[in-house]
């Protein structure tokens, strides 16, 4: 009995002394959070792979149905446990980790609860492109590394069954992407399927120089086992996969292009809304501020059209459109243009930056097997921790669809001071390791991203009308996404409409119209983050700005922004008018 008084009043002493209880709670929550991202790690094998953690090397994550109530009822016990920590007495960073990871739970957790759950590839990704990429994620520096790479591959057979089992599932539920959406999904497939397995995306690791930390002989033997795993269980898989998407899976593809079609679509659908966009803002909301966008940002083309001496926007856009000189030749030519763009873009940063990151980026092509039916290009990040630098993929086929004004504009986005320059800056920030590599939000990245493209401006990239209509074009491509996913998913609008909208507002090419509007038809919601995380990020910079005055620094804007990694954006918007207000006085 006196040791429960004693106890009683030491917690009484540690609730009257603040700093007493505020240390308290952040060591609870540090806790938890270091338990969660040990969680986390345990179900994403090739993560803790690519973070330097060899603790599941050999190992590929569970793709089943019950691996997946497995996660989300693991996040329930994790957020029981987070809502009895006194968010009221943590230190502001510990609330924001507190917030992240709230969030992070949830939604979890409520993904879980949805038909759509089943869906588990869309129209440009699936688990044969991801299990392909595991080279470029990994270590391969020694012969364990090359030992646990192979120990990989001999699971695709496990994780093909595994994912067709969710997929089934899916197509038993009616929760099927729409036909249009994946015409040709299967060469995405057969691509991976080579004459020689040398060839092989699965046997790269083996074609390149080997490390001296392991023997000829040793290194000859796992690659002649490597070789032997893609002929005996990877090519029968996707064989197999194959068989399965063009017999059972495309048969059952849904006609409608919008989820609202689909059983709790509406409910699906509201709920991508706040998983993407980190808002409660409704799809007429959202459709609404496309539509004003779009109305601003044509304008604004009129006037860089009349500036380049044409009678009207149209007029313009026809040229780029047509003119050969704005297009390459071959797939060097097109990679030559970009690295010189992004090369002119790295030494314009520290002007606009205090802190720059110290992993570096490269460009690659985009895989041909992936290029035909994917977007003009994407980011991946890297792997500071096993020697793996950032990599900006440029799409090289189809060059007549791909102009060179466009360039400047893609480049601020994928690379800096876009993707690259946000994620390799995260991480490298002193917070929890979730935070560093397990908390993203689109809303953020992307709208950072969008937001970098707009950076051109203070850099003065877009020297010609036509790089300004390129950025303007790209502008407007975000603008119309929130028109068209939400016109697609809870307006009944036609794949033809949202083409036919997409055309008539934005200089893009009809093959990256195609291929856009078939994303949004297969990935609801996600096209959304760009264009409101952008306007929340510009919103904060005009705050800024005006309550600062001459105080205002844009390098010191851009690193608050960043210094704390991705945030939903009712946390940015809180983290930016504190700093504001520290700033003032």
């Amino acid at each position: 009995m006196r040791s429960l008084l004693l106890k009683g009043m030491l917690i009484a002493v540690a609730l009257s002394v603040p700093g007493l209880a505020r240390a308290d709670a952040d060591s609870d929550l540090t806790q938890l959070v270091d338990s969660y991202w040990a969680t986390r790690l345990k179900e994403s094998p090739v993560l803790a792979s690519s973070l330097g953690i060899d603790t599941y090397a050999g190992e590929l994550a569970d793709y089943s149905l019950a691996g997946r109530d497995r996660r989300a009822a693991t996040a329930a016990s994790f957020l029981e446990q987070l809502q009895s920590i006194p968010a009221d007495q943590l230190s502001p960073d510990a609330r924001l980790e507190f917030g992240i990871l709230q969030r992070k739970l949830r939604e979890t957790i409520e993904a879980n609860r949805m038909g759509q759950r089943a869906i588990n590839f869309t129209n440009r990704s699936g688990w044969h492109l991801a299990i392909a990429a595991v080279a470029g994620q990994v270590p391969l520096r020694n012969k364990a590394d090359f030992e646990s790479y192979n120990r990989r591959l001999q699971q695709y057979a496990r994780v093909n069954d595994e994912s067709i089992a969710v997929a089934n599932v899916a197509i038993e539920g009616g929760y099927t992407l729409p036909c249009d959406a994946i015409e040709g999904y299967e060469e995405s497939i057969n691509g991976l399927i080579v004459e020689d397995v040398e060839n092989s995306r699965f046997y790269a690791p083996y074609t390149r120089k080997r490390p001296d930390t392991i023997s000829e002989s040793d290194f000859d033997a796992l690659s002649e086992q490597a070789a032997a795993t893609i002929d005996s269980v990877i090519h029968p898989a996707l064989r197999k996969h194959a068989h399965w998407y063009l017999e059972t899976y495309k048969p059952a593809c849904r006609v409608e292009p919008g989820v609202a079609a689909q059983q709790g679509g509406d409910q699906y659908y509201a709920f991508r809304i706040w998983q993407q966009t980190t808002t409660s803002l409704s799809a007429d909301e959202i459709h609404a501020t496309g539509l004003s966008e779009v109305a601003r940002i044509r304008a604004e083309m009129i006037e860089v059209a009349k500036a380049a001496g044409y009678e009207s926007r149209e007029a313009f856009v026809e040229h780029l459109r047509t003119d050969p000189r704005y297009y390459a030749k071959t797939p060097e030519q097109l990679m030559q243009k970009v690295a010189r763009e992004t090369k002119l873009i790295d030494g314009k940063m520290p002007g606009l930056f205090g802190k720059l990151p110290r992993l570096p980026y490269g460009i690659k092509e985009i895989p041909e097997e992936q290029a035909e039916r994917t977007t003009t290009a994407y980011y991946r990040r890297g792997a500071p921790d096993i020697g793996i630098a950032g990599f900006y993929f440029v799409n090289t086929s189809k060059l007549d669809q791909r102009p060179f004004w466009e360039i400047p504009a893609l480049s601020l986005h994928e690379a800096v001071p876009g993707h690259h320059h946000q994620i390799a800056l995260q991480q490298e920030l002193s917070v929890s390791d979730f935070r560093k590599h397990g908390a993203q939000f689109n809303a953020f990245s992307e709208g950072w991203a969008l937001y970098a493209e707009r950076l051109g401006i203070d850099m003065e990239i877009y020297d010609t009308p036509a790089k300004d209509m390129g950025r303007l074009s790209y502008e407007m491509w975000r603008a119309c996404r929130l028109v068209v996913d939400t016109g697609i998913h809870a307006k009944g609008w036609s794949k033809a409409r949202a083409v036919a909208f997409m055309t008539d507002n934005t200089a893009l090419s009809h093959a990256n119209i195609e291929a856009e509007v078939n994303r949004y038809m297969s990935w609801p919601g996600q096209a959304l983050a760009y264009k409101l995380g952008e306007l929340k990020i510009r919103e904060l910079r005009a705050y800024a700005a005006a309550e600062l005055g001459g105080n205002f620094s844009l390098a010191a804007f851009h690193d608050v922004v960043l210094d704390r990694g991705p945030l939903p954006l009712d946390l940015l918007d809180a983290r930016v008018r504190q700093w504001v207000a520290r700033q003032k006085s």
